[in-house]
């Protein structure tokens, strides 16, 4: 009676233990990603792309960059919130970054939270990094204005203005301008020939303009 009252307990255990590994949105990408690190985990003080779909369809990412140790970790359509709250010890503590590039919250906004909300994520997540990885250099990509997302103009650029700000004072804590470089130099609108057809996620030649931009924070 004891032996099965012990053995039930223990696959009470494994049962909560497997759900709360699998309990939270995208879980299915981070068990992949977990099995690309078990056939080979990428090693230490490598350069660390985290963030939400348009991190996870840059597929070119690591050749553009080929002569550099990058790790591209893109969640699905995730957002800040689900960075800060799930995601950072699956993708970004295991693997002791010297360098972490983070693009998330345009799916905050687009969901209904304000720049604001979507801006103090971000603070809450630098402070979780420079807590567990303290020595790491940490680069806000800003929040791009998608053509089909334009009624959240004006909270992406509250988001964008107010990290802006908050980085100044921080050290090795970078804010990199990839917005500003997908508009049109006219218009000051977004340039949908930089799109793919939902103009939600960028194409090739918009990724052309992000690499450009990011360059010399990579080198």
């Amino acid at each position: 009676m004891k032996i099965r009252i012990i053995l039930l307990l223990v696959l009470a255990t494994f049962g909560l233990a497997a759900h709360a590994q699998t309990g939270f949105p995208f879980d299915n990408e981070i068990r992949d990603f977990k099995h690309q690190d078990s056939l080979k985990m990428p090693a230490k003080n490598g350069i660390l792309f985290i963030g939400s779909s348009s991190i996870r369809k840059w597929t070119d990412l690591e050749q553009r960059f080929s002569d550099k140790p990058i790790i591209r970790r893109g969640v699905g359509g995730c957002t800040i919130e689900q960075l800060v709250n799930y995601y950072t010890p699956y993708i970004l503590y295991l693997y002791h970054p010297r360098k972490v590039f983070i693009y998330a919250g345009e799916n905050d906004i687009a969901a209904g939270k304000t720049g604001k909300f979507t801006a103090r994520r971000f603070y809450t997540l630098w402070a979780m990094v420079k807590q567990n990885l303290p020595n790491a250099e940490i680069y806000y990509m800003a929040i791009k204005q998608s053509p089909s997302r334009a009624k959240y103009f004006s909270e992406v650029r509250i988001a964008n203005e107010m990290v802006r700000n908050f980085i100044k004072t921080r050290k090795k804590t970078h804010y990199v301008d990839v917005a500003s470089v997908i508009l049109d130099p006219i218009t000051k609108t977004p340039d949908t020939s930089l799109f793919e057809s939902d103009m939600l996620h960028l194409n090739s030649k918009g990724y052309d303009k992000w690499q450009a931009v990011l360059l010399p924070y990579v080198n």
